[in-house]
């Protein structure tokens, strides 16, 4: 696969987010089916791999541990802190406590060190300054290599930058959210940070993996997002009958339109699709070497923008633990 440059690492052109394999969308995959996403996608040319102390409370980084620990030199492997305190999910971004998270991640991914290590969510309790702090202890004392951010502003990532270098900045980013583009993209061009853009097939909706609600299990955090909700999901649904048919017109998936679209956006970026199912694990790695043309690049603008998107990203709750523009 094409590589990327992420701070001091050279990653593939596409990252895999081990998120679904523990959490948020419905019932996890069996132990051997997420053994054969994590282990076939190194094979598959994948060399980032994203997860996080909160996916699953601790399982998720405890999955990744135990089945990738004897290919630890073959990938660069980031986490998160911010969102538990112990054993408890928690929007906590006290240095003691992302200190103690990190010892715990450590354990849990079987690792001397986590080369990328963001703080999950800014807690506007505490300073940005102090949290950045914490970590930047952390790096002194050779736990984690460098630090990232995720869903926050661009006047919030030029603060930390300023405590110590920021090397990436995750947020959902699409051709259905495209909040980046008011800000981020352009202050982690400016700072050169690299932007790490996850959900970036549209939480499966632009994979064509919604078609119908009654597909979303008890659990699935999608269930309290608007765009998934009564009349907003069957526009949204037309929408993307459209995106299928622009995707067949360019001779790749929607999936794989989605990502070649992306990696089009801006050469410094890094997606991070996540996937329960090997194949398309596969699928998604191939969108690296689809170059799209100018001309499907504006169709697929023109027909998946904010004014053709029903619904905001988040509701009210959830988009109040965010710091992003909107």
């Amino acid at each position: 696969m094409d590589q990327r440059q992420l701070g001091p690492f050279s990653v593939s052109a596409i990252g895999l987010g081990c998120m679904s394999l523990s959490h948020a969308y419905g019932t996890p995959p069996p132990r051997e089916q997420a053994e054969r996403v994590l282990l076939g996608a190194l094979d598959a040319g994948y060399t980032f791999f994203d997860t996080a102390a909160v996916y699953g409370v601790g399982h998720n980084e405890t999955l990744v541990g135990e089945v990738l620990k004897h290919r630890r030199s073959e990938f660069v492997l980031a986490s998160k802190c911010g969102l538990t305190n112990g054993d408890q999910r928690e929007l906590n971004g006290r240095p003691e406590v992302l200190k103690a998270t990190c010892e715990g991640s450590l354990r849990r991914l079987q690792t001397d060190v986590i080369d990328l290590y963001y703080l999950h969510r800014w807690d506007k309790r505490v300073p940005i300054e102090e949290s950045v702090g914490a970590l930047a202890e952390l790096v002194a004392e050779g736990k984690i290599k460098t630090i990232g951010l995720s869903e926050v502003s661009a006047a919030t990532l030029r603060r930390a930058h300023a405590v110590h270098p920021i090397t990436a900045l995750q947020t959902e980013y699409s051709p259905w959210t495209r909040n980046p583009e008011i800000a981020v993209l352009d202050a982690c061009r400016e700072l050169g940070v690299t932007f790490v853009a996850f959900s970036p097939v549209g939480r499966g909706f632009l994979a064509g993996g919604v078609t119908d609600l009654a597909q979303l299990e008890e659990g699935d955090f999608r269930k309290g997002m608007p765009r998934f909700q009564g009349e907003a999901f069957e526009a949204n649904l037309k929408m993307f009958a459209g995106f299928a048919d622009l995707a067949g017109e360019a001779g790749c998936t929607p999936a794989q339109l989605c990502l070649a679209w992306l990696l089009a956006k801006d050469h410094a970026q890094v997606p991070i699709p996540g996937t329960t199912n090997p194949d398309h694990m596969a699928e998604n790695a191939k969108a690296a070497a689809i170059k799209l043309s100018p001309e499907v690049m504006a169709k697929v603008e023109a027909l998946v923008n904010p004014q053709t998107v029903t619904g905001p990203r988040y509701a009210p709750a959830m988009q109040a633990s965010v710091d992003t523009e909107d």
